[in-house]
């Protein structure tokens, strides 16, 4: 047990406690209302989640929004009554005789082992099988919504009944009821699918597939700017940036484990001369190979292989969402050779380059959780306990808080994950640092050490912003789509009130173009306040309005994207402005370290 007055990550503080309690049994009670209104209802789970709760029905019809407003009202009275929640132990034969006409909860309960007590929970005439734990009463229960439904098959399974999925919240107060409500209704506003189509980011076909993505230039452009600076920071940080193959023989992803851990995740092998070739789930077996390629010494670590790889893995279609849940993506991804006694100089070296990174797009808010050794796991326990120390030592010297998920790493090493904090307050997961002493046996890496023996050398996973496709949703969420200037797609647009200003608009542009500003011009036959209109949609920083006065005295007219009138200025004055606004961004080259 690691113990530097760190917080256990499994300790959940007193608010949350409750709004779980509280959660758990608001979606008994909305439970209760549907079999009240629906009884042939069939009842499936109904657990506290992240923000509420939901709880699966199979009904004869799809819920409606009328149907949530009658739920809602009969919530409301059960809560006025205020019955009391009382638990209730029984064994199995008195469980299945209780829900003899529920066959998801007999499903259930048939999956338990025969010895196992059962708790139930009842409130007025209502009993469902739980273990709790719940309010002392529906009186207890401040404030409640419910929100939305959605199809959701049983169990997560495809091939199982799709039932209808109610979410709802609850809160310890109306205040904080409505504080959520409020931010769900900027998080619509904020959604990365509305806005990805909105802006001509990025769009996703039918007949190319599901969870794959077409980038637009406009969404291209955003992403070559996240990757040459990107590219930029590793080779700052004494990084080599490698390329590998999309595909892989059978026989690689053998040796790395990958077909017997993790098949379920990889699409159909290809027939390549006779052979089984895969699409490549992960990158590091080629990272791998390069080491392999040639006899390594003591003197040549660490070695730091950084790829912007593709990856493919299958994902079911309920799951995929957007650009945060897809089936090709790209990760930013490097693996560290190193000795042990420069393991913690390592990850003390990912740690700076990830809050460099993470600064310059914006995120200063993280949640960081340390995961030790499960019970399950390879490795020697030293290797384990030397790697967990530089780890935490890392986070330490940084005076990082950090919560420790006892027993939380994977089985073939412990790992530090980083969640950052968005403008709306939510969580996602991005960073993880991972050692792995797994694979460097299984491909049985070495090195020559300073005795001329061979060592097997310590091996570490990172991804810092996870993948490109997930992080851009997230960037595009967290701007609301409107970009920092040197994130921009389009950093300032001409509008020409009439056509006759188009000469000097060209003028204008090839002046703001020679300084590696991103300008275009809106030459079409529309109105000048359309035209705004449609820049300020579109996000773009910069509005540039040219008429008569403006051609005759070198100027622009500039207006914001919010709505702020700066008036006419010189074109000289805007470069200077512009230049200032993106003095010191991440988008200007800084010196090698």
């Amino acid at each position: 047990m690691l113990d530097h007055g760190i917080v256990d990550a499994g300790r959940v503080d007193a608010v949350e406690e409750l709004r779980q309690r509280l959660r758990h049994s608001a979606a008994h009670v909305m439970a209760d209302a549907v079999l009240q209104l629906f009884p042939e209802a069939k009842m499936g789970i109904g657990p506290p989640i992240q923000d509420g709760f939901y709880y699966d029905f199979e009904v004869s019809r799809p819920f409606t929004p009328e149907d949530l407003e009658r739920i809602q009202a009969l919530m409301e009275e059960t809560i006025s009554a205020g019955h009391p929640f009382q638990r209730e132990e029984i064994g199995r034969e008195d469980a299945f005789k209780l829900f003899g006409g529920q066959p998801y909860k007999l499903e259930i309960i048939n999956d338990l082992p025969d010895e196992t007590t059962l708790s139930i929970y009842r409130h007025s005439g209502f009993v469902d099988l739980c273990q709790g734990p719940h309010l002392d009463g529906t009186g207890d229960i401040p404030a409640v919504k419910l929100l939305s439904v959605a199809g959701a098959y049983w169990r997560g399974d495809e091939h199982r009944p799709m039932l209808q999925r109610i979410y709802g919240t609850a809160f310890e107060s109306q205040e904080a009821l409505d504080e959520h409500l409020a931010r769900l209704e900027e998080a619509e506003k904020r959604d990365h699918r509305t806005l990805g189509r909105q802006l001509d980011l990025y769009t996703i076909h039918d007949e190319i597939g599901p969870g794959l993505i077409v980038w637009h230039p406009k969404g291209g452009r955003v992403r070559t700017i996240i990757e040459d600076y990107w590219r930029d920071l590793h080779y700052r940080h004494h990084y080599d940036i490698v390329y590998s193959p999309h595909i892989g023989r059978a026989q690689l992803w053998q040796t790395s484990g990958h077909l017997d851990f993790y098949r379920e995740s990889m699409y159909a092998p290809l027939d390549v001369d006779g052979q089984e070739y895969f699409l490549k789930p992960m990158n590091c077996p080629f990272h791998i190979m390069i080491y392999k390629s040639a006899l390594r010494s003591y003197r040549e670590l660490p070695l730091r292989f950084a790829e912007l790889g593709t990856v493919y893995r299958y994902e079911r279609s309920g799951v995929l969402h957007g650009l945060m849940r897809v089936r090709g993506f790209t990760q930013d991804d490097a693996h560290i050779f190193c000795t042990p006694d420069q393991v913690e100089t390592e990850i003390g070296g990912v740690l700076d380059m990830t809050f460099e990174l993470l600064k310059a797009f914006g995120f200063s808010e993280y949640s960081i959780f340390l995961s030790t050794r499960p019970e399950k796991a390879v490795g020697e326990t030293e290797m384990w306990d030397h790697a967990t120390r530089s780890l935490e030592s890392a986070l330490l010297q940084r005076g990082l808080p950090f919560k420790v998920d006892e027993g939380g790493g994977a089985f073939y090493g412990p790992k530090i994950d980083i969640k950052i904090t968005d403008a709306l307050g939510r969580e996602w997961q991005c960073t993880t640092v991972q050692f792995d002493f797994n694979l460097p046996e299984r491909f049985d890496l070495t090195y020559q050490d300073a005795e001329g023996g061979r060592t097997r050398p310590y091996m570490v996973h990172r991804v810092i912003l996870g993948s490109m496709e997930r992080f851009f949703g997230v960037l595009l969420e967290h701007y609301a789509g409107a970009f920092p200037l040197w994130l921009a797609p389009v950093q300032a647009i001409i509008i020409p009130i009439a056509d006759r200003h188009l000469e000097y608009a060209e003028k204008v542009r090839a002046q703001l173009a020679a300084h590696n500003i991103r300008v275009e011009i809106d030459s079409r036959s529309e109105r000048m306040n359309l035209k705004i209109r449609n820049a300020q949609q579109q996000k773009v920083p910069y509005m540039l309005v040219v008429g008569d006065r403006e051609a005759e005295a070198g100027a622009v007219a500039v207006r914001l994207r919010d709505e702020t009138d700066l008036g006419a200025m010189p074109v000289a004055e805007l470069l200077e402005r512009i230049a200032g606004e993106l003095k010191g961004s991440a988008g200007q080259p800084k010196a090698a370290e």
